[in-house]
């Protein structure tokens, strides 16, 4: 199993940054990859970012150019930096991760509120 807690979230201005963090229980090496996604109110889960163990990533086309993710292995801790934010990026943002030993699995943080808005 992976615990998953995300912080970081928040009310920001439009213009603003926010750092996520995804801290795991366990050693992220373990992890084939692991994913930011958000979901607003009324609309699907969607993926906005995501990093493999390799270090690939891949993001959604709406945040390419404004987010970043990034790992720290020591730490078991993934990020999301997010720059010039605006309304539209308002959402419960998740982090989820895939286990190496079971690739068909996902687990699931509780997710952490961004709310950007003047």
């Amino acid at each position: 199993q992976v615990q998953l807690v995300e912080s970081g979230g928040g009310l920001v201005q439009p213009g603003g940054s926010l750092r996520l963090s995804c801290a795991a229980s366990r050693s992220i090496f373990s992890i084939n990859a692991m994913g930011w996604y958000r979901q607003a109110p009324g609309k699907d889960r969607d993926l906005v970012a995501r990093i493999t163990n390799r270090g690939s990533r891949n993001y959604a086309d709406s945040v390419k150019g404004r987010f970043t993710i990034s790992r720290d292995n020591a730490k078991n801790t993934v990020y999301l930096q997010m720059n010039s934010l605006n309304p539209e990026d308002t959402a419960v943002y998740y982090c989820n991760a895939q286990p190496i030993e079971d690739l068909t699995r996902l687990y699931w943080g509780k997710g952490t509120l961004v709310t950007v808005s003047s």
